[in-house]
């Protein structure tokens, strides 16, 4: 999909203006051309047929009612009250000033690239006597409402999620946050897609070199259409062919908001309910969106939980296979009596067999997503019952097999921001443990850990950010301290220290 040219530029874009309404209105008729959706309405005055104005939209894109009650019916049916208005300024001016101003706020374009991006966003285009052009915000197409993101459900906290439309998504951020620091900068990208992208971020708190660096990898975007907020993730992404991402994303505008606060950036694209979150610390990965509504030692718990979890979900089959395949010897007696036991009745290899069936438990759990819910759940839970049961009765696998299959794939649904990468690592550990056994498992670990450990996000290192501990940065990593005891906006942000808290009387006492 990428393009050779500059992706914020239109192929109207050399197109200006003329001095003539009827030269605006046949070109900008020619640019759709064979598109019955557009629309071009003549209107003329009443008290002046001399005046004459051309308007332009897309049928079932704007609110009708605006647009005729706002634009059409003062054209048509109203006069020019002030004698001298009509050599107060040009045909546009005067059209802004005294027919739509009282209607509401429009502004003038240059160049036939804004009235197609208009246009094909759902705004209404006058074309004015004079050759001139105003854009009118009328945008009536339907939008999903405001609900709690299926992806980020919580059991306790605010239920907003953001939808598919641009404005709608600034708004809840800008109720969440209701200070003039917030700045909300424009661009647009895709040549072919024009989509509108909104870079937001506190001034005040902002790591000026992370928006810098953004801004620079923005500028060498060159792409036909951005149509998901991935688009944009793969290429800015600091490490495009890992399985670990640097840019984090969220639905939930409550979660936008703390990490603006922390001084990060957020990218929000048009037609994506997906914020992006900017600088991505690796320990994200393991925090849940309800970690600071609940009592910190839940939440520390269940972060906990969630990293051990991952650990499980990525060493143990081959932990598994290590040890059974290559050092038994460091397994008590009756339990190995037990798996040779079993293996024994199994014709295959024990790699084969765990590869087979978490290929077959991928299987299960790609068919739960892609099926309607109640369907899918039903369909994953018995299938892995009947094949699993199945398999045990026809010999073909062992029962600790299915368990530490089972045991591994269930935990990876724990992390689910990890999802992908602990797929890749769990079947690069096994592959490395089935050809060298544990020698092979502790490599493969250990090229893991290397790689997590020089991960980068924009400059900023996802694990060891400054080649030293400190206990304000590591009070809501692994665990989540009280919020009275973080004292300190986290290691992104230069302006570090908090503003004094309700509980700062703990201080006195």
């Amino acid at each position: 999909m990428p393009g050779t040219q500059p992706a914020n530029k239109h192929p109207a874009e050399d197109l200006k203006l003329t001095g003539s309404l009827d030269l605006n209105a046949q070109t900008l008729q020619e640019l759709f051309q064979d598109d019955d959706a557009f629309v071009l309405r003549p209107i003329q005055n009443r008290y002046d047929k001399e005046r004459r104005y051309c308007l332009a939209y897309c049928a079932g894109m704007l609110d009708q009612h605006f647009v005729s009650e706002a634009i059409i019916r003062p054209l048509a049916s109203e006069r020019m009250d002030t004698p001298g208005m009509k050599n107060a300024g040009t045909d546009t001016d005067v059209t802004l000033q005294q027919f739509i101003y009282a209607h509401g706020p429009g502004k003038q374009a240059e160049t036939f690239a804004e009235l197609v991006e208009a246009v094909t966003y759902g705004d209404a285009v006058l074309l004015t006597p004079d050759g001139g052009a105003l854009l009118f915000g009328a945008q009536g197409f339907p939008t999903r409402g405001i609900a709690e993101p299926e992806g980020e459900k919580i059991l306790s906290g605010p239920r907003e999620g953001f939808c598919e439309a641009l404005m709608p998504n600034l708004t809840l951020i800008r109720r969440k946050l209701r200070t003039n620091d917030l700045r909300l900068r424009f661009q647009t990208f895709g040549q072919r897609s024009r989509t509108r992208v909104c870079v937001c971020y506190l001034d005040s708190l902002v790591n000026r070199k992370v928006l810098e660096e953004l801004e620079r990898r923005l500028e060498t975007v060159c792409i036909d259409g951005m149509l998901d907020s991935n688009y944009l993730t793969e290429l800015v992404d600091d490490h495009p062919y890992s399985p670990f991402s640097s840019v984090g994303s969220t639905e939930r505008p409550d979660i936008v908001a703390s990490k603006l606060l922390e001084g990060r950036v957020a990218v929000f694209l048009d037609g994506s309910p997906v914020a992006l979150t900017l600088p991505y610390l690796f320990a994200e990965n393991f925090h849940a969106s309800e970690d600071h509504y609940l009592n910190y030692i839940y939440a520390s718990f269940s972060r906990l939980l969630r990293i051990l979890s991952f650990g499980i979900a990525t060493m143990l089959p081959g932990l598994y296979i290590a040890v059974t395949a290559f050092h038994q010897e460091i397994l008590p007696m009756p339990l190995l009596i037990s798996i040779a036991r079993e293996k024994q009745a199994v014709p295959f290899p024990t790699g084969l067999e765990l590869f087979a069936l978490l290929i077959i438990f991928d299987i299960l759990r790609e068919t739960g997503v892609r099926m309607p819910s109640g369907l899918g759940q039903a369909m994953s839970i018995v299938g892995a019952l009947v094949l699993g049961q199945a398999a045990v009765a026809a010999k073909l696998a062992s029962t600790m097999v299915i368990v530490a299959v089972a045991l591994s794939g269930v935990t990876s649904l724990l992390v689910p921001k990890l999802s992908a990468p602990a797929l890749t690592l769990r079947y690069g550990i096994l592959t490395l443990s089935m050809l060298m056994g544990f020698p092979g498992f502790v490599l493969g670990v250990s090229v893991a850990l290397a790689h997590i450990l020089s991960l980068r996000s924009f400059g900023i290192g996802q694990v060891a950010l400054r080649g030293k501990l400190r206990a304000q940065e590591m009070k809501d990593v692994a665990v989540r301290a009280p919020v009275f005891a973080m004292r300190e906006r986290g290691p992104v942000s230069p302006n570090r220290r908090r503003s004094r808290h309700a509980a700062a009387w703990r201080d006195a006492t």
